[in-house]
């Protein structure tokens, strides 16, 4: 067995996720993203279940694991209780941690979600947060949402949010404490450095191919990847 399927095998997701795969095809008749793409997980499944590092090594390089919605409807419906989700999350993270995810289209885009969510997340506690919502990166919030940006405290307050607040509710303050544990938690789980990662082939990626780089949204590589 080769190292590549050693180390998928022995991710956790792995092991919760395929455990007696007789390839019905359920997960694909119920997935939203088989729906609109050229997404299968039956055939993802079905493939990983070979065990054969060339195969898998396709796999990695692919389009097809970033497809998954992770919506996890798959888990709802399979007979025999597998989730291809979890796969698919298993496959990304050896795709990111090899370095495959920048031969497709849809994996180099992780830098964008990295910067964008994942840094949303360790800075303020929340995937999206209104302090970052632009009509730049997001065109189709429209004008009436730079209004509110000139005037979210005041707004915001009407609407009764507990906007940059030390007390319950939506968009209060995240204490620092448990900001500090959230850090943790991503240092604990492979996280941190899963983002190490993506930073360091996508300046490689990037320094071959002639591309500005830098750490933020408005180089070239990263508008690249997040308006293309």
């Amino acid at each position: 067995m080769s190292k590549l399927v050693e180390q998928l095998k022995a991710d956790f997701r792995m092991v919760e996720g395929l455990k007696a795969c007789i390839n019905c095809g359920t997960c694909t008749a119920i997935c939203p993203a088989a729906g609109v793409s050229d997404y299968d997980p039956r055939v993802v499944v079905d493939t990983v279940q070979e065990y054969n590092e060339e195969s898998l090594i396709s796999l990695l390089k692919s389009d097809t694991i970033w497809r998954c919605g992770e919506c996890l409807s798959c888990k709802t419906r399979c007979p025999r209780d597998n989730v291809p989700g979890y796969v698919i999350q298993a496959l990304r993270s050896l795709s990111i941690d090899t370095g495959y995810f920048m031969e497709s289209e849809q994996g180099r885009k992780q830098l964008a979600l990295k910067r964008t969510i994942g840094e949303h997340i360790l800075q303020y506690g929340y995937c999206v947060y209104v302090d970052e919502v632009n009509t730049e990166m997001y065109p189709e919030q429209g004008p009436v949402w730079d209004w509110l940006q000139k005037n979210k405290e005041q707004v915001l307050e009407r609407v009764g949010t507990s906007y940059g607040k030390e007390q319950s509710g939506a968009l209060r303050k995240i204490p620092e404490e448990s900001m500090s544990n959230l850090k943790k938690i991503f240092d604990e789980t492979g996280a941190t450095e899963r983002f190490e990662k993506i930073e360091e082939y996508a300046k490689q990626y990037a320094r071959q191919e002639g591309i500005g780089f830098d750490s933020g949204k408005q180089c070239e590589y990263f508008k690249k990847m997040y308006e293309e």
